[in-house]
């Protein structure tokens, strides 16, 4: 893989920034993937996400979410761009053909396997450490 991101929290201002930017690797035609862990695991399988205290208030949240859908990145429901719904940044990102991954470490240790989207990829941990070791570059938390 040319370019790794990992997403490790569980905001939706993280989530969507490496998306967008794995997104836009991938259109550059890079081998692109996103390792999701820790915080990042808990909330894309059913936990709420949060927004980083500088992005929490409303007029932000709706000012990002409504750009964020107009730039090709869904953060927004379809109906009413005040509401978002960061689960659906996931398959806009594999049509794309990025690779979402699930951290088997994380997922195991938050017991949440069954419960994580249908759009990540469940390798165990040798097949994660591969892909770790051969990516040209592993960037975290973007």
């Amino acid at each position: 893989m040319d370019l790794l991101f990992i997403c490790r929290d569980a905001l939706e201002d993280s989530l969507l920034s490496t998306i967008a930017m794995a997104i836009e690797a991938r259109k550059a035609n890079a081998e692109t993937g996103i390792v999701f862990t820790g915080e990042s695991v808990a909330a894309l399988s059913g936990q709420s996400f949060d927004w980083s205290p500088l992005l929490r208030d409303w007029g932000t949240r709706v000012r990002v979410s409504r750009t964020a859908t107009e730039m090709g990145y869904p953060l927004a429901k379809a109906w009413d761009a005040r509401w978002t719904k960061p689960l659906q940044l996931l398959p806009a990102a594999r049509e794309t053909g990025v690779r979402l991954i699930a951290c088997p470490l994380w997922s195991k240790l938050l017991g949440v396997e069954e419960r994580l989207p249908e759009e990540l990829e469940r390798p165990d941990m040798a097949a994660l450490i591969q892909e770790l070791r051969q990516s040209d570059k592993v960037i975290g938390s973007y």
